[in-house]
């Protein structure tokens, strides 16, 4: 199935998990950094998608209604750990993409983690749109889809959290 394909009728809800179970974790990954927390968000997700997959309607792609369901779980997984925890979002966020090195799941290289913390340095709204464009590979307009934001405005994220993660890779 490709990333364009509507949901037909006849597929299972065990097809659907298998087809982007594995997509939909990176993207929530990218977004939490925790592999655990990774984990709770996508069984989250596809708790969610299992509730309503009898109303989507098809008139989004099925891709773009799940990546929209992971997007907004992890934002709301996010906020809640921001809430618990009894420091600002971005120290939070620090602290979580500085043990990065210590997570037992984590196999990237240096180049790999000093990008993660870039990332962090980002806005969150800068954050989803480069996540979605440069590791998920999605184009401006299914964003915008998921996102709700017109293409321009994605674009002139895009651009600013580039020009962000460069200053910050080529400082630090």
């Amino acid at each position: 199935m490709s990333k364009t394909a509507t949901y037909p009728t006849d597929l299972k809800f065990e097809d659907l998990v298998t087809e982007y179970k594995e997509r939909l974790y990176w993207h929530i990954r990218r977004m939490v950094v925790s592999h655990d927390d990774a984990d709770d968000v996508l069984q989250n997700t596809f708790i969610k998608v299992y509730k309503n997959l009898d109303g989507f309607n098809g008139e989004s792609q099925i891709y773009t209604w799940l990546y929209r369901i992971a997007t907004n779980e992890s934002i709301t997984f996010i906020n809640k750990r921001n809430r618990r925890a009894s420091v600002g979002s971005e120290e939070l966020q620090s602290a979580i993409v500085n043990n990065l090195a210590s997570d037992p799941y984590f196999n990237g290289d240096e180049a790999q983690a000093k990008l993660h913390q870039a990332l962090d340095t980002l806005p969150a709204k800068q954050k989803q749109v480069f996540v979605m464009k440069y590791f998920d590979e999605l184009q401006y307009n299914e964003i915008s889809e998921i996102l709700g934001t017109s293409e321009g405005a994605l674009k002139a994220s895009y651009h600013h959290a580039v020009k962000k993660i460069t200053d910050f890779v080529t400082s630090h």
